[in-house]
């Protein structure tokens, strides 16, 4: 039986400059739809798994098309509600070399934000699910959101689905009257799975590694060893926690790799060189699904975050959210063709 997952969040329009022109330069935009969770589940969908995503989302045309562009994917989008204001928007400012990217959010009043408690019905939703995934996005957007999000983790406790999270730490989106580290650490108690580095670790959890000094620009193995010790002490429910490890050489270089440690052992993926960056955006949650997948399919630690850091890295050459990668193509990373000869 090919195992379910269900995703939980916010998907919102992209519009973002042609090719590396900055805001004051564009005279138009380029338009897709992305977001952490729905990002997740398009990966899934394109690994074969039945993935599917909930949401809300305005009913009109642009809320329409959204919902037709993940359904495209092979998303399972029945459970999607149509209500609320409008859909969100960010804008995309891709850098080069020593310039940074930027991102512009214009999110207020979206449909999800509005999302309250009781209004999604999780038991019939989460029926015959293998994983309920979520991100630190989703409760940063709105006191309903994160209502529900607890809501549906409880749900999923109950049912012995396998819950995983990205931290996923975004200052910038805690706007409502608390802080992270109010909400957080309820909805992680709920979670098998976590993904997040040593920042998201302290500032929504407040944990630090201990012995280790990760202000230096290094950071090495122990710091995430200690990092997940103490995740898994503070939550008794985690059995597996996960960190990508970026290094930026530039805003188009970069190097990729990632632990994982289940509670005995801490594996190290292989690092890959990212030398021609076309898309970094999304890049987390392709590494998110992978993993889900990898943990699903393989039943082997470290081979699934073996896959998980192949897919995100093929993920940084292809534009938008999205990572439209098969599994025979990360498959043949991991395997160590990285030559991108033509098939035939």
């Amino acid at each position: 039986m090919t195992p379910r997952v269900v995703s939980f969040g916010e998907i919102m329009l992209r519009l973002s400059t042609p090719g590396y022109q900055r805001f004051s330069q564009a005279t138009s935009f380029d338009a897709c739809y992305g977001g952490g969770e729905a990002n997740v589940a398009v990966s899934l969908a394109n690994y074969g798994l039945d993935s599917a995503f909930v949401t809300a989302l305005p009913k009109n045309d642009i809320g329409r098309s959204c919902h037709m562009d993940l359904k495209k994917y092979g998303v399972d989008t029945k459970n999607i509600q149509f209500g609320g204001e409008r859909l969100g928007i960010y804008f995309l400012e891709t850098g080069a070399v020593a310039r940074a990217s930027k991102v512009v959010y214009d999110r207020a009043y979206s449909s999800f934000s509005q999302v309250k408690e009781g209004q999604f019905n999780w038991d019939e939703i989460l029926e015959g699910a293998s994983w309920f995934h979520w991100t630190g996005i989703t409760p940063a957007v709105s006191q309903g959101a994160a209502d529900a999000c607890l809501e549906a983790i409880k749900v999923a406790n109950k049912k012995g689905i396998t819950v995983s999270c990205d931290l996923n730490y975004r200052k910038n989106l805690w706007k409502y009257g608390k802080k992270a580290s109010e909400v957080m650490p309820e909805l992680v108690a709920g979670c098998d799975v976590v993904l997040g580095n040593e920042e998201d670790a302290e500032m929504v959890l407040g944990i630090r590694p201990e012995g280790v000094d990760v202000t230096g620009g290094h950071v090495d193995a122990e710091a995430y060893r200690s990092v997940s010790e103490q995740i898994m002490k503070q939550f008794p429910r985690v059995k597996k926690v996960i960190t990508t490890l970026r290094g930026s050489v530039s805003a188009n270089h970069n190097s990729w790799s990632g632990v994982l440690f289940d509670g005995k052992n801490l594996y190290t993926a292989p690092t890959y060189q990212i030398t021609h960056i076309v898309d970094r955006v999304g890049g987390g949650d392709s590494f998110m699904g992978g993993l889900i997948y990898g943990l699903l399919s393989y039943k082997d630690d470290e081979k699934a975050l073996r896959f998980a850091t192949a897919a995100s890295c093929l993920k940084h050459t292809i534009s938008g959210d999205f990572n439209q990668v098969t599994v025979d193509e990360v498959e043949k990373l991991m395997g160590g063709d990285a030559s991108g000869r033509v098939s035939r």
